[in-house]
């Protein structure tokens, strides 16, 4: 059973995120956020296929990271800031129309950087929501202000269709292996803020070195 296909433990997101910031909360360990995606992948797999559109080229984009860090550049990608330094000063970015690194990690960070905005949001979500909430309200609503921005019309459609398919609430829960419904909320209310911190701190470099638009 591959890493990817394990059972999907909220917990274990939370500690990958929570591991992210170092120096004081100044950069962000590429190892720790990579495992965090894992997780967030098993959660995607743990519902079926729904979310398949996001899980597989996310997994992709892990691959790809994981490649940089074992590579001989590798203490190059150990943190986004000394990555985004790195790839900038060797000219390993294309800024403004696909070239020759279609594979940078800069670009890569940044697509698994939009698709968490969209997990952001659904899992806050589905913590503030009440009991008979709609998940796919939920989480098209999330979509719709995240990821949905960077589709075309064609995913986009697909998405929404996909979510009015989504398990309740309760299910969701279920999946997170936490234990009861209060202990879920719990967690999440703990992790959250992690996420967010990540994203936060990611958004803002990216935003600083003009990368939030790589092609």
């Amino acid at each position: 059973m591959s890493s990817t296909e394990e059972k999907f433990s909220l917990q274990e997101v939370l500690v990958s995120f929570k591991s992210c910031l170092v120096d004081d909360d100044q950069d962000v360990l590429v190892e720790h956020y990579l495992s965090g995606w894992k997780g967030l992948v098993r959660f995607m797999n743990s519902l079926g296929t729904v979310f398949s559109f996001v899980s597989k080229d996310a997994v992709s984009k892990i691959q790809i990271m994981e490649k940089y860090l074992a590579g001989e550049h590798g203490e190059r990608y150990r943190t986004l800031q000394s990555m985004v330094e790195y790839e900038l000063s060797s000219n390993l970015v294309d800024l403004n129309k696909r070239g020759s690194h279609p594979e940078s990690g800069c670009r890569t960070i940044l697509r698994l950087h939009r698709a968490l905005r969209w997990l952001q949001l659904f899992l806050e979500k589905l913590r503030t929501s009440k009991e008979d909430s709609t998940t796919s309200t939920l989480c098209a609503e999330a979509y719709n202000d995240s990821l949905a921005n960077y589709h075309p019309w064609l995913i986009r459609k697909t998405a929404n269709v996909a979510f009015l398919v989504l398990p309740t609430r309760n299910t969701f829960f279920e999946v997170m292996n936490v234990g009861t419904t209060e202990d879920v909320v719990d967690m999440l209310g703990e992790a959250m803020p992690y996420v967010c911190n990540v994203y936060d701190f990611t958004q803002e470099l990216y935003s600083q070195h003009n990368l939030l638009d790589i092609p």
